[in-house]
């Protein structure tokens, strides 16, 4: 089985995929962008892919909820992942010989506070991913220079770890969805979570009223995210996940949205994954 992944062996994306698929013989699909690992799925490169959608430091990851909306996917399953972040460099490096740090934008985001305490002169590069930079620091035995990245990528690339759960959020969780194209696989867990998509009308109060349909069918919403509608200024579209007990209360509410909804569409239907998932989530169906 081929996984699409953003990143390459070792990254925060690569064990999500061993989460998902613990007992499976995966072979990856290393991409340099979230576009990539998409159009790795579309062309059937890739059977599968998994990219991050959300973080409990920085929020939605908006471009990627697009990209699966967009190119007609399917979300399948989710995991949630702790991301400790630590900072790493050669041997003979110490914390006071460097001078640089790479990572991708979103680690260096969840380390800012960290970042902040360095001087002026201190350079923070965006790189493609987390192992990917500290794999070219190792290859090119750049001195002063260090990457942020997980701990398990400093024990793969025989990398000196030099400071630790360096993220501003010691409570820090990613996560991640499996995405493939529409009917391919077929979920053998019990189904209790769903991710919809929608826009709204201009009439007052249709927002509350399509709550108030899922809210009289005993549906917990646990997410919603509202982004711009391409090309229509001032126009919103909302993706909301939601959990519930029994699939058939899902599928009598989102037969009652139709006069409160524009553009309805189902990502996904799945089992939630309560393994690391925040305690307010997991107390949910």
């Amino acid at each position: 089985m081929k996984i699409a992944i953003q990143g390459i062996e070792g990254s925060f994306h690569h064990e999500a995929v061993q989460k998902l698929f613990p007992n499976r013989q995966v072979n990856l699909v290393k991409c340099d962008t979230f576009d990539g690992v998409t159009q790795s799925v579309k062309n059937n490169k890739a059977d599968f892919g998994v990219i991050a959608i959300e973080n409990t430091l920085t929020g939605s990851l908006l471009p990627n909820y697009n990209l699966v909306e967009k190119g007609d996917f399917e979300i399948i399953d989710e995991v949630f992942l702790n991301i400790q972040m630590y900072l790493m460099a050669l041997e003979t490096e110490s914390i006071i010989d460097i001078f640089e740090v790479h990572s991708h934008p979103v680690a260096l985001l969840q380390c800012r506070e960290y970042l902040r305490k360095f001087p002026p002169q201190f350079k923070i590069i965006e790189g493609n991913d987390t192992a990917s930079e500290a794999k070219r620091i190792r290859e090119n035995n750049l001195k002063g220079v260090a990457a942020i990245a997980g701990k398990q990528v400093a024990e793969r690339f025989g990398l000196k770890i030099l400071d630790s759960n360096i993220q501003d959020m010691k409570e820090n969780q990613t996560r991640f969805v499996l995405i493939g194209n529409k009917g391919v696989a077929v979920n053998k867990k019990p189904i209790n979570k769903a991710s919809i998509r929608f826009q709204l009308g201009h009439e007052v109060g249709t927002l509350s009223q399509a709550l108030q349909v899922m809210a009289s069918h005993d549906i917990n919403l646990t997410k919603i995210q509202s982004l711009p509608v391409v090309d229509t200024p001032w126009r919103y579209a909302f993706f909301v996940d939601v959990t519930f007990t029994n699939p058939q209360n899902f599928k009598e509410a989102v037969s009652e949205l139709d006069p409160y909804v524009k553009n309805f569409k189902i990502l996904g239907t799945y089992a939630q994954n309560k393994e690391n998932v925040p305690s307010e989530l997991s107390k949910m169906p």
